[in-house]
C-alpha cells in the first residue's frame, strides 16, 4: 500500500498582480523545488467535486518520484494522490461523473489501471492520517506489449478507456530531429470487464488520443511528428468506423493542439510562426464535427512573428482563450472576435502554459514561468474581467 497518499501539504495559494495587465492571479502552487505541472488541456483539470484542481509534480514526494496531488482552490491546501515508482504521472485522466482519479501504474514489468477515491484519501488527509485505508482500485492490468504513445482518455460514460499505443518500439529521437514514426493505434479496455480490444491501426505514431467529453465513443487522435504533420487530425468510432481526416489539410497548412470545446465542435491552431505560412489563412480555428464547417477566432498582430499556440474554449460557445509564444494569455470573444490581453509574461520555458477554463468559466487555469523567469512552474488561475463574467451572465452565446 503506498505510505505517502494523503500526504498534506501547507498553502502556497496568494494574489500575485500582473505589472503589465494588471489582473490579479491567483497562485495555487509555489513549490521554490519546482516541478509543478498542469494536466495537458486535453483532459478534465477540476475534480468532480469542483473544488479541487489535480496535477502532477517530480519534486515534491519523498521518493523523489513523479506523483499526482490535489490543491484545494478554496483552502490552497495540497493533498499526494499517488506514491511508489513508476507512476505515469505523463497522462492523468480526472472522472468526470464520480470524484475519482484513474492513471496508470508500473508492477513486474506490467502497466494496471487504477482508481483512486479522491474523497476517501481527502478525508485521510484532513484528519492528519496517510497511506491508510482502502482509496484505490486496481481495475486491470494491460497486455504485456502495451507500448504508449499519445496517453490515453476516458470515454464520455467512463465505461471504456482508449489508449494511444505503438505498434513496434522506437528508436531514440535525435536531437533536434523529428519523431521517429512507427505504426501506431487505438487500443479499448472495458473498465468492467478488463477486456481489450482494438479499435484501429494506423500506419504512423500516434498521438493526442482524447475522447468527446460529450458524446460517448468518438474518438479523436493525431499523427505525431513533433512537427508538422501531413494530416495532423484524425476521428474514429469506438468500433473503428468512420474513420477520417478531420479538417482535410492544404499543403502549406500547420495544425496542431487540437481539444474537444463542446460535443460538436474541435478547436485547433493553424499556425502562422513564419513568413510563408503568414501568406495563408492561420489562427486559432474551430472545426464542425459533422459538417466540417470552419470558424476562424483570429491570429496575433505579428509584432514578434510569431502566432498563437495553445486554445480552448467554453461549452456554451460564449468565449475562447489562447495562449502565444511570449506567454501571453488571450480572451476571445466568440460573438465579435475581440481579442483581449488577460496577462502576459507568463515564460514559455520549461513548458508551455496550456490554459484550461474552469468548469464555471470564470477564470483560466495555466502553468507559469512567470515568478521564476521561466526556471520553474506553477500553476495559477487568470480571472475574467468583470465585463466578461458580465456578458456571460447576459446569455449572448455564439452559434
Amino acid at each position: 500500500m503506498a505510505n505517502d497518499v494523503g500526504r498534506a501539504f501547507p498553502s502556497e495559494k496568494r494574489i500575485v498582480v500582473d505589472k503589465v495587465a494588471g489582473a490579479q492571479l491567483q497562485l495555487l502552487t509555489d513549490d521554490p523545488a519546482g516541478g509543478d505541472s498542469k494536466i495537458y488541456q486535453t483532459h478534465p483539470q477540476w475534480a468532480h467535486d469542483g473544488r479541487h484542481i489535480i496535477f502532477r509534480s517530480s519534486k515534491r514526494s519523498a521518493d523523489g518520484n513523479a506523483q499526482a496531488f490535489a490543491v484545494d482552490e478554496a483552502s490552497g491546501s495540497i493533498v499526494q494522490l499517488t506514491d511508489g515508482p513508476d507512476v505515469m504521472t505523463g497522462s492523468l485522466n480526472v472522472a468526470r461523473l464520480t470524484n475519482e482519479l484513474f492513471y496508470l501504474r508500473k508492477s513486474d514489468g506490467r502497466w494496471s489501471l487504477y482508481a483512486v477515491d479522491l474523497d476517501a484519501v481527502f478525508r485521510l488527509a484532513a484528519a492528519g492520517r496517510k497511506g491508510t485505508g482502502r482509496f484505490e482500485r486496481r481495475i486491470a492490468t494491460l497486455p504485456a506489449d502495451y507500448r504508449d504513445s499519445g496517453g490515453w482518455t476516458l470515454d464520455a460514460d467512463e465505461k471504456t478507456a482508449y489508449f494511444g499505443v505503438s505498434r513496434s518500439e522506437a528508436p531514440p529521437r535525435p536531437p533536434g530531429q523529428p519523431v521517429p514514426q512507427v505504426p501506431g493505434g487505438v487500443r479499448a479496455l472495458d473498465l468492467k470487464t478488463g477486456a481489450w480490444r482494438t479499435v484501429i491501426d494506423a500506419p504512423f505514431r500516434m498521438g493526442h488520443v482524447q475522447a468527446n467529453p460529450w458524446v460517448p465513443g468518438e474518438i479523436l487522435y493525431c499523427w505525431e511528428t513533433g512537427g508538422d504533420a501531413p494530416q495532423r487530425m484524425w476521428i474514429v468510432r469506438a468500433d473503428g468506423s468512420g474513420n477520417r481526416p478531420l479538417y482535410p489539410e492544404l499543403p502549406d497548412d500547420w495544425v496542431t493542439h487540437e481539444v474537444f470545446i463542446d460535443r460538436d465542435h474541435v478547436m485547433f491552431n493553424l499556425m502562422g510562426h513564419t513568413p510563408k505560412l503568414r501568406q495563408h489563412m492561420s489562427g486559432v480555428i474551430v472545426v464542425s464535427l459533422r459538417d466540417g464547417t470552419t470558424e476562424n477566432l483570429g491570429q496575433t498582430n505579428w509584432t514578434d512573428g510569431r502566432s498563437f499556440w495553445h486554445s480552448g474554449a467554453t461549452p456554451d460557445g460564449r468565449w475562447g482563450l489562447a495562449d502565444d509564444w511570449n506567454g501571453t494569455v488571450w480572451l476571445l470573444d466568440r460573438t465579435n472576435g475581440q481579442r483581449t490581453m488577460l496577462s502576459t509574461g507568463h515564460q514559455m520555458k520549461p513548458d508551455h502554459n496550456h490554459g484550461d477554463f474552469s468548469p464555471d468559466g470564470t477564470r483560466i487555469l495555466i502553468q507559469s514561468g512567470m515568478l521564476s523567469q521561466g526556471k520553474k512552474l506553477d500553476l495559477m488561475t487568470v480571472p475574467l474581467p468583470a465585463w466578461a463574467l458580465q456578458k456571460t451572465a447576459t446569455g449572448t452565446i455564439a452559434k
